[in-house]
């Protein structure tokens, strides 16, 4: 598993309908992607939810490397490329992953957090108490799915979980639902993937 996300930061003034029209005609091309895990497509709002900026920042998990590099090489990324600029594509290798309680229920929010591994912290130590939490997040009500993944360049870990309901402030950055692509779940893995 692969975790990615791009964030495309909008004017203040932005209409942010746009975006939702974008995605309403749009967010249905990667419904069946081979090789795609899940794609949540994620806005926030200046001024909603903590939120300083206006923002589409979908969040990824890939099943297969190599459609992670079709997607990015493909047309549909052109588009993104085209219409709003080359942003920049953050990735990281996956580590843990599970479906919640509310995994049938459609995501109406998604948290994203990072955390920056210290140079003197022992990095298996660290990421074997993060998965610890990311296991008991997993059985937390209102949790769709939750995911961990590493960047090892940066030592930095990622931590995405989608809500059925609105995510807890403390969870991290907090991202509306628009839409949710879910063509590979089921290659995803479950649990502990090292």
């Amino acid at each position: 598993m692969h975790a990615m996300q791009y964030a495309i930061t909008l004017p203040a003034d932005y209409d942010m309908r746009i975006i939702r029209h974008r995605v309403k005609s749009r967010g249905h091309l990667l419904d069946d992607f081979a090789g795609l895990g899940l794609k949540a497509y994620g806005v926030r709002e200046r001024g909603v939810d903590g939120s300083p900026v206006n923002q589409y920042a979908p969040f990824y998990l890939w099943a297969d490397p190599e459609a992670m590099n079709r997607f990015l090489l493909g047309e549909g990324f052109r588009g993104v490329v085209r219409d709003f600029g080359r942003p920049v594509v953050q990735h990281w290798q996956g580590l843990f992953h599970r479906p919640g309680p509310a995994a049938d229920a459609p995501p109406r929010a998604f948290t994203r957090r990072t955390e920056t591994l210290a140079e003197d912290a022992d990095a298996a130590t660290v990421i074997a108490r993060a998965v610890a939490g990311h296991e008991e997040l997993a059985t937390t009500n209102g949790v769709h799915t939750t995911a961990l993944a590493l960047d090892p360049r940066h030592w930095e870990l990622v931590h995405f979980t989608l809500w059925a309901h609105d995510s807890p402030r403390s969870a991290g950055d907090r991202y509306k639902v628009l839409h949710l692509s879910t063509p590979g779940t089921g290659r995803l893995g479950t649990g502990r993937q090292w």
